[in-house]
């Protein structure tokens, strides 16, 4: 029975509304009065049954619940036979109710539309070499897959063969679109907006990156912040609390409509409300934007941070070293010496030549040959029929080659400001001096100084880069402070340092050394093209690894524990003024009183909603 009446919650609120209306209509239309106590008195029954049973299931597992106080109110008002009030009460409660739920659901739509956006199949290449379409679930990693213009990407996975125009707004909440050529990375979720490519799957099902992030998305909701956990346990004694007022203030005055009009009053519902549909909105939000906030304990903690710490590469560098001085000899054609040294470095996979090759993408390259690779020092070859040295200093001295002294004090001069060196004679003559060096992002100073303006007062750089390097970049910034030559067990004991200090520190990385760190300190931040390590170690993720998302970010918690404040000032505040009128004045029942609840509900709800609509200034 209690399962069928549940179930009916809705008929029955329109039964007791119903119901209520032809009480009204009759006091003033029809017969003037004549059934108007009938259809009060089944009105509030057909409210009560779903109130009731859900205050007996809440006392089952010794909950006092705000269904408790109106039970007790509605049966109070049947033993003072005030039935109207009765009636209003169960209508604007069960009312209250839909609407609460009506509008919370706008919060989810963004969380929603995530998990509808999931592919759900596939065209997989099939033992004959046809593709033929299968449902998401039958696709593993390693098989070969066929997307076509307007599909979504159904796996993570590289481009095997053709390219494209593909929409990542899902991963990255970037509009713009990514083009895509053999060997690029494809996500899950993704659409392909113009062409067609086949690529291998890496990543299926919840391991892909869209997947990880409905999952994580889902746990945020389920999560709760230390603001709730304390109006959780607020309620369980506020709530007994209202209880005995009442029934104290039924022994004195001998009124028991006053007692029972206590209980209405005095119910929490805005303040049980309002935390989690403010998290809810601003956790929405986030994903929207590309921006995965893994918890409202974290939007609490990130609200209140004073100290960020940033790892180098790959955080406040792009993670892509490029040439970043060119020192050339006088006496030696430049082009064709940059020429020289990119057709020698194109044959080699080590970092440092790659980065050369990336500088200069488009330079004229030469034949070479009788190469020849010097470990830990570099290489030798011939190139149009020149000996070629090109490596570090060592391998240039070994081989007898002398630097003049301004040539010496250029290199050390590099050195200094942080580049790694390469050395480039042309027969047994310097012809180039190179310094490499990974970029800083794009605006990060602009980013940082908006940092501090939204109150963070400690900007660390913690690397295990060199000293020199470590400092320079730290003048660059204007970095409160800066660490090098530092193992992953050194970032971590520092974090704990500044902790222990009293300082709350968020910590900002995408390595697999960053672990620890993002682990240790109060917030973990990962770039989202980080290591997946990285990413579920961390509390908040930027899918797209957009520097620029951070300080709007820091803004959004900001606004979303705000408006936790707001909504608890509003909650509380109704809860005084109702109950202060009642005790000061006579102008409050309890119809007005449960009408005033009600409201004051939706007014948090939809101050909680103006967080979907929060904008994420850059």
């Amino acid at each position: 029975m209690q399962k069928y009446i549940l179930a009916h919650k809705k008929e029955l609120t329109i039964i007791n509304g119903s119901l209520l209306l032809l009480a009204l209509l009759d006091h003033f239309f029809l017969t003037q009065g004549k059934i108007v106590p009938f259809a009060l008195i089944l009105s509030g029954i057909a409210g009560v049954l779903p109130i009731a049973i859900q205050a007996f299931q809440s006392l089952k597992v010794k909950i006092v619940s705000i269904d408790v106080l109106v039970t007790i109110a509605v049966f109070g008002a049947f033993f003072v036979q005030s039935y109207e009030e009765a009636a209003v009460v169960t209508f604007l409660f069960l009312a209250g109710h839909f609407l609460e739920q009506a509008t919370l659901s706008k919060t989810r739509k963004a969380i929603k539309s995530l998990t509808e956006m999931a592919p759900e199949v596939s065209l997989k290449k099939n033992q004959a070499g046809q593709f033929e379409e299968v449902p998401i679930d039958e696709v593993h990693e390693g098989d070969i897959l066929l997307v076509k213009t307007g599909g979504k990407v159904p796996v993570d996975g590289k481009v095997l063969t053709g390219s494209g125009y593909v929409n990542e707004a899902s991963i990255t909440g970037e509009s713009k679109t990514a083009n895509k050529q053999i060997g690029s990375a494809v996500y899950a979720g993704t659409i392909l907006e113009n062409g067609t490519f086949q690529l291998q799957a890496k990543r299926v099902g919840e391991d892909s990156a869209f997947g990880k992030i409905i999952e994580l998305v889902e746990e945020a909701q389920d999560s709760k912040s230390s603001a709730e956990r304390f109006i959780d346990k607020f309620s369980k004694y506020y709530t007994p609390a209202v209880l005995l007022l009442a029934i104290i203030v039924g022994l004195i005055t001998k009124d028991i409509e006053l007692a029972v009009t206590v209980l209405v009053l005095g119910c929490p519902g805005a303040l049980v409300i309002g935390i989690p549909v403010s998290n809810v909105a601003g956790i929405g939000n986030g994903a929207k934007h590309g921006i995965l906030l893994k918890g409202s304990e974290t939007i609490q903690d990130f609200s209140k941070v004073d100290t960020m710490v940033f790892d180098k590469t790959g955080t406040l560098t792009v993670g892509a070293p490029r040439v970043n001085k060119v020192i050339s000899n006088p006496e030696i054609n430049e082009n064709k010496a940059i020429s020289t040294l990119v057709s020698i470095e194109a044959e080699s996979d080590h970092p440092l030549a790659q980065a050369v090759v990336k500088t200069y993408p488009d330079t004229l390259k030469y034949p070479v040959n009788q190469t020849q690779v010097i470990k830990g020092g570099g290489i030798t070859a011939t190139v149009k029929g020149n000996k070629v040295i090109l490596g570090n200093l060592q391998l240039i001295k070994t081989n007898g080659i002398k630097l003049r002294p301004e040539e010496m004090s250029q290199s050390k001069e590099l050195e200094a400001e942080g580049n790694s060196l390469i050395f480039m004679a042309i027969n047994n003559q310097l012809a180039l001096i190179l310094g490499i060096k990974d970029q800083l992002r794009p605006n990060v100073k602009t980013e940082l100084a908006s940092l501090k303006k939204l109150g963070v007062k400690n900007l660390v750089l913690l690397s295990g880069d060199n000293q020199g390097t470590v400092d320079q970049i730290a003048q660059q910034l204007s970095l409160t402070e800066a660490k090098g030559n530092m193992l992953p067990e050194d970032k971590a004991m520092y974090i704990k340092k500044l902790q222990e200090e009293g300082q709350n520190v968020t910590f900002v990385g995408d390595g697999v050394n960053d672990s620890p760190s993002l682990a240790t300190a109060n917030t973990g931040i990962a770039m989202g093209n980080g290591t997946d390590v990285a990413i579920e170690t961390s509390d908040i993720v930027l899918l797209n690894s957009d520097f620029s998302r951070l300080a709007p970010t820091l803004r959004l918690v900001k606004s979303t524990s705000h408006n936790m404040l707001q909504n608890i000032v509003i909650a509380v505040g109704v809860v005084l003024f109702l109950l202060s009128s009642l005790l000061f004045s006579n102008w409050i029942n309890m119809g007005i009183g449960m009408f005033v609840h009600e409201a004051s509900i939706i007014v948090v709800i939809l101050n909680a909603l103006r967080l979907l609509n929060h904008r994420l200034r850059r």
